[in-house]
């Protein structure tokens, strides 16, 4: 029997954010037809293993693909979750598990690092921790109508908008997980009312990586910006008082000419006292 090595109790009671350099992780992919059931099925599978979510890739008429990284029997667990997730949505295209990538694919594709580095420097969103909505139309038209109508029915807000070709565009909202079932009610009224609906999605308790990876419009972006401090701490305001016009002139004329040197007095030096004559006392 091997000793193994454990990690010190602070350690694990607090595990440190996994790293994006995954090295020789496995490869997680899963393939659906609608922005919201990618979302939701990306959702399940980080809620279902240990796996990093890595981001999406649209590569147009509809098509998204989530991307997990982990070990291996985590990715295994997490794409049959996806996969049965998707399923459930009715929107399922395919799926992937790849053991080790080649350097190759790590190089060229966004599978790894360099696809997390692109929302890796996020500022602080001020939506962060509450639930997420999103409706999906076909049309641009019926998008809009059902976005007002969300936005007046519940105290919600427009997260953001994302577009995937085909003509399907999602509108993602944020709020309380009771305000947001509200609006998605009464957005699905106004879609069907404009357009098409083509699907919906409530996610209550979003984790840190869906944090990340979604789309969200720069308005609900917070930006560190450093203390800005004078340069010179100690110099002094100088005072300005508004004088009369007359005033100013003559004493911008005063400062204007030559100003008389002081004169140099010689030094007093203590004199002898004269002597009293007679004469002038008789």
């Amino acid at each position: 029997m091997t000793a193994t090595n454990f990690p010190p109790p602070d350690a694990m009671a607090t595990p440190p954010r996994p790293d994006r350099n995954f090295g020789d992780s496995a490869l997680g992919m899963v393939c659906t037809r609608s922005f919201p059931a990618i979302v939701g099925t990306a959702d399940m599978m980080l809620k279902s293993s240990g796996v990093t979510l890595v981001g999406y890739e649209k590569i147009g008429s509809g098509y998204c693909t989530v991307v997990v990284r982990g070990n291996i029997a985590d990715v295994r667990i997490a794409v049959e979750v996806g996969e049965q997730a998707a399923k459930d949505f009715d929107q399922f295209v395919s799926k992937s598990l790849i053991a080790r990538p080649s350097l190759n694919l790590e190089a060229v594709l966004p599978i790894g690092s360099r696809l997390a580095q692109y929302v890796s420097d996020k500022g602080r969103s001020r939506l962060e921790r509450m639930a997420i909505g999103l409706l999906e139309t076909r049309g641009y038209p019926a998008l809009v109508g059902a976005a007002d109508a969300m936005m007046k029915a519940a105290d919600v807000q427009l997260a953001a908008c994302e577009t995937i070709g085909d003509g399907l565009c999602t509108a993602i909202i944020r709020g309380r997980v009771s305000d947001v079932a509200i609006a998605i009610e009464a957005g699905m009224h106004e879609a069907e009312r404009i357009g098409e609906l083509h699907a919906v999605m409530v996610i209550p308790r979003p984790l840190d990586d869906l944090e990340e990876t979604l789309p969200l419009a720069n308005c609900w972006i917070e930006m560190h910006r450093p203390l800005s401090l004078p340069v010179d701490l100690r110099q002094r305001e100088t005072e300005t008082v508004d004088l009369p016009e007359q005033e100013s002139e003559e004493a911008a004329k005063e400062q204007a000419l030559p100003q008389p040197n002081p004169i140099a007095l010689p030094e007093l030096r203590h004199l002898p006292q004269p002597e009293p004559r007679p004469d002038l006392h008789e």
